[in-house]
């Protein structure tokens, strides 16, 4: 795959950016053996971008392939917002991935100017790494229009990373014009613009072709973060990309897969999820969590409120 330059960070990433979640344990929690398999098929089919965050608990998969490939862009995320936990994140990244830099550090889940501003005491000590050449890039990730529209202000923001699908999906405050007018008024002022979610978190498998068809052709973008777990997945979403056609034995492959949002029924009802869901999609019900899969994106965020392990997503 060609590379392109990342806004004006200098950073050259593939169109397609390996999205860590899916892999770690928020999610199908794979084996790191199993795991480092599906990262290095998408290494091998010509991806060079990682995506990941202090929340994935993913690093171990990432230095395992950098061993092999160690000019692999990585870019992770924190909740961090103040020197303290700025420091301490980039700390465990920096341990974690095995190296002496991080390409890309965002601030997570920034919902506007009030939660940039909430940060900015952490913002301030990543930029303060970057001109250390500690990190490469510093940006924000986010579900908001409202975050995208604050960064593109911002000259301390090189990369932002929004949401965006062809049917809106997981955008909280807005829809789906609006976003693209956002973002593409962060890419002319020379953001690095990376997407995700444009399979809605898996809820957009059944319009595979017309969600995947809607952001190739989205042009204010530079790379498109997928969550991938399987071997399958990673060929077909690179064939799909390069060719705009998936083999049939591949797409009978895929055909038997069916990812959900599940809640064990040892929940204990804390509602930790609940308050923690950005899409609302959580409810209890005689002292117990359920979804509502209408709203669910398939983040995986709720797992990491459960102290008994009881959200999965397979």
């Amino acid at each position: 795959m060609e590379l392109y330059e990342l806004g004006n960070t200098g950073i050259r990433v593939s169109p397609i950016c390996f999205g860590s979640l899916t892999i770690g344990p928020l999610q199908r929690n794979l084996p790191l053996k199993e795991g480092y398999q599906v990262l290095r098929r998408a290494i091998d089919l010509g991806v060079n971008f990682i995506d990941t965050a202090d929340l994935y608990q993913t690093y171990p998969y990432i230095r395992e392939v950098l061993k092999d490939k160690p000019d692999l862009v990585v870019s992770t995320k924190s909740y961090a917002y103040d020197n303290k936990t700025a420091e301490e994140s980039l700390i465990r990244a920096l341990r974690g991935t095995g190296r002496d830099y991080i390409d890309i550090f965002l601030l997570h889940e920034q919902e506007g100017p009030l939660t940039l501003k909430g940060h900015e005491e952490a913002l301030n000590f990543f930029i303060r790494q970057k001109e250390k050449g500690i990190i490469r890039a510093v940006g924000i990730s986010t579900h908001h229009i409202a975050a995208v529209t604050a960064s593109a202000d911002m000259e301390c923001i090189d990369v932002i990373h929004p949401i965006l699908n062809f049917q809106g999906l997981g955008i909280v405050d807005g829809g789906r014009e609006q976003m693209e007018q956002a973002v593409y008024n962060a890419w002319q002022a020379g953001k690095g613009i990376y997407l995700m979610k444009c399979l809605g978190g898996g809820h957009l498998l059944k319009h595979y072709e017309e969600a995947m068809n809607y952001i190739k052709g989205f042009p204010y973008k530079h790379s498109v973060a997928m969550g991938m777990q399987r071997v399958e997945e990673v060929e077909a979403n690179v064939e799909f990309y390069v060719r705009g056609t998936i083999n049939k034995t591949l797409k009978s492959k895929l055909n038997q897969y069916k990812r959900e949002l599940i809640i064990e029924s040892y929940c204990q009802g804390c509602g930790r999820c609940i308050n923690r869901c950005p899409q609302k999609a959580l409810f209890l019900h005689n002292k117990k969590a359920y979804v509502n899969k209408n709203k669910c994106v398939l983040c995986g965020y709720c797992g990491a409120e459960c102290k008994e392990l009881a959200i999965k997503i397979i």
